[in-house]
């Protein structure tokens, strides 16, 4: 790892770090005076309806910092992100430590005194308020300190839009491109999630089951990527025709075919939003990456990406040329 990139990852975990470390300096000091039992969950009017040991509480909250951190680290150093947005995403993770951590410790500190057994302090809903404007100074502050190390250069900086690959076409003639992919642990992902949510709904939980449901109807209608290049532009729905996403030949500069790696350039998998880009990723691999005009990029994971870029690159001339 190089100098520059030490330092960018220095930055991006520094906030996880600090955020577990408060969390479980917290936790111990304030442990005697935890119950057994405490409250997990709360309703939309901050009243307890959910439960957990302090064994568990311990065991499903500790890796949520570090785990997020590591994920953010490697989208800062590998992600492919210059410039402002290079800033954007620094910034950002300082935004979501600052947030878990003030929730996480605010859900101890309304646990505390509770008698064994007995009912569970409320959630005041001002403590959200609060963790979002603690979370919006630490984005300042990781906005500043971003300032610190240099951004990666941009790849394509003076790679006009005359280097891109492109298909021959007689005047006149009409062309069109299509191609579906997807991965194969979507599927059986959405199906996990639809037992988990059915045995939450027979447990007499359907507020967890329902929530859970929804998340499974998302990851089946980002499933798979149908993906179109044509007069239109560059079209991708999912699963189903809606819904849908069209980037018109107007507003792309360019086109390339480019391999993605999804957890370090967008996080994860689905319809993904990062600072100057956008993507919808079912998998990593091979992507057409669609310059705009406003230097934003839209990518979208799929195979024979090559032939959908050069086409498209010769299909925006034609708009261009108005022909």
């Amino acid at each position: 790892m190089t100098r520059k990139n030490l330092g960018r990852a220095t930055l991006a975990a520094l906030p996880f770090v600090l955020a577990f470390l408060i969390h479980l300096i917290l936790f111990i000091a304030l442990k005697d005076r935890l119950p057994t039992r405490l409250a997990g969950h709360f309703d939309v009017s901050g009243d307890a309806n959910g439960y957990v040991d302090r064994t568990s509480y311990v065991l499903a909250t500790a890796p949520v910092l570090p785990v997020l951190g590591a994920v953010w680290v490697l989208m800062v150093v590998r992600g492919r992100m210059h410039g402002r947005a290079h800033s954007l995403l620094i910034g950002g993770g300082w935004t979501v430590a600052a947030f878990l951590q003030y929730v996480l410790g605010a859900a101890l500190i309304v646990n505390l005194d509770t008698p064994e057994g007995g009912p569970a302090g409320s959630f005041p809903m001002w403590h959200l308020a609060v963790a979002f404007g603690v979370a919006a100074l630490a984005g300042a502050v990781g906005l500043l300190l971003a300032r610190l190390v240099s951004a990666p250069e941009d790849p394509d900086a003076g790679k006009g839009p005359a280097g891109r690959e492109r298909i021959v076409l007689a005047d006149g003639e009409v062309a069109g491109w299509a191609r579906t992919t997807g991965a194969w642990w979507t599927p059986v992902g959405a199906l996990v999630l639809a037992a988990t949510a059915t045995g939450f709904g027979y447990g007499g939980n359907w507020y967890v089951g329902t929530g859970l449901l929804v998340l499974t109807l998302l990851v089946l209608a980002f499933s798979r990527a149908h993906v179109t290049v044509d007069r239109r532009g560059l079209t991708v729905s999912g699963l189903l025709p809606w819904p849908r996403v069209q980037v018109p030949l107007e507003r792309i500069e360019s086109a390339d075919s480019r391999q993605v790696n999804a957890v370090a350039e967008f996080g994860g998998w689905g319809y993904r939003i990062r600072p100057g880009r956008t993507g919808f990723i079912v998998r990593s691999g091979e992507a057409i990456v669609a310059r705009q005009a406003n230097g934003r990029e839209f990518a979208v994971t799929v195979e024979d990406s090559a032939t959908g870029a050069a086409l498209l690159n010769t299909l925006v001339d034609r708009n261009r040329a108005g022909r």
